[in-house]
């Protein structure tokens, strides 16, 4: 039996009708076409599917979709509505702190959740924030480069 939720998604309310057990994950990628969420390990373990739920960073692959009902979402093609990019994926970008790009918008989400939580974290709280996140192209030395840049600039936005 599908029932209706409505969330309120990079800005705009948006009611869906979803499915018990249902993912948001999969209620973000297949129902609102917002692909940007990775689905990676689907258990929770990767982070590629990290999107902002309220402003905490949540693995949107472990969230049914009934339990996100009239939560603000943020994935990152919400991030910068505008379409200039935001200062973290400029960072990222200025870093080298992309490759494969598979990672990458969980990362940049959990850095935002980070930053609006602690702009000037340090090393161990930015490698506990992001340790939910796995990259297996950059060694992370880049990433982290990119955070710190951030903290130092204070250019959280």
């Amino acid at each position: 039996m599908s029932d209706g939720i409505e969330l309120i998604v990079n800005g705009q309310a948006r009611a869906v009708t979803v499915d018990p057990g249902e993912l948001l994950v999969d209620v973000l990628r297949e129902r609102l076409g917002l692909r940007g969420t990775k689905k990676g390990c689907g258990t929770g373990d990767c982070g590629a599917c990290t999107v902002l739920m309220d402003g905490k960073a949540v693995n949107s692959c472990l969230v049914l979709a009934h339990a996100a009902q009239g939560s603000d979402i943020v994935t990152i093609e919400g991030l910068s509505p505008e379409g200039a990019l935001h200062p973290i994926q400029q960072a990222f970008i200025e870093q080298g702190a992309v490759q494969c790009g598979f990672c990458t918008p969980g990362m940049v989400l959990a850095t935002k959740a980070l930053l609006d939580e602690n702009a000037e974290p340090t090393e161990t709280e930015m490698r506990a924030a992001l340790a939910g996140n796995i990259c297996r192209c950059t060694g992370y030395g880049r990433i982290f480069a990119a955070v710190r840049a951030l903290s130092s600039r204070k250019v959280i936005g």
